[in-house]
């Protein structure tokens, strides 16, 4: 789902602000422990890269976001990495992955998009792939800087388990206790 916040140079330097001191390093140690070292990885919505520097440490990471501003920006950084704009509800790619990671950007999924979604995740993984997706934790949806949809354990069982095998799924603490929820799943 696009939406108009990210798209702006204005918008993308106070996010990028914003996100100073986050990362998901811990996202990212947990998802080793299931991924190989070199393995393939689509990172979905790679925003200010802090996320795709960690995982390119040990993978070989192909970053993607669907704001021209944010890939400007990422490639200006980055300018032996790979960028695609790429919207996370249609994934659109001619390539193959052994994982894919998203850290808070398939909240900004309705849920019919983020069931295309996660079709779409199925295609473009090898057999055996990884999936690991954060999101914020809560019930609804609201408008904040564009669209956010909440989900907690039951929904997030609902949507992936009749195409993944869950590994974790777990509430962890990103503002405050249990406001966040990790996902890692293996393509059956």
């Amino acid at each position: 789902m696009k939406t108009e916040y990210y798209h702006t140079t204005e918008s993308v330097a106070e996010y990028i602000q914003a996100a100073k001191g986050f990362d998901g390093k811990a996202l990212i140690e947990k998802l080793k422990k299931v991924l190989p070292e070199k393995a393939t990885v689509l990172e979905i919505g790679s925003g200010p890269g802090k996320d795709w520097e960690i995982l390119s440490n040990t993978f070989t990471v192909t970053g993607s976001d669907n704001s021209d501003a944010f890939l400007n920006y990422l490639k200006q950084q980055h300018p032996a990495g790979e960028f695609i704009n790429v919207d996370a509800s249609k994934l659109i790619i001619d390539k193959t992955f052994d994982g894919i990671y998203s850290n808070k950007v398939m909240h900004h999924l309705k849920d019919d998009e983020l069931e295309r979604s996660i079709k779409r995740q199925l295609d473009i993984l090898n057999p055996n792939g990884i999936i690991c997706h954060s999101f914020w934790k809560g019930e609804g949806s609201e408008i904040f800087k564009g669209f956010v949809n909440y989900h907690d354990e039951s929904s997030l069982n609902t949507a992936f388990t009749n195409h993944f095998d869950i590994i974790y799924l777990e509430s962890y603490a990103e503002f405050e206790e249990n406001d966040s929820l990790l996902l890692i799943a293996k393509k059956k």
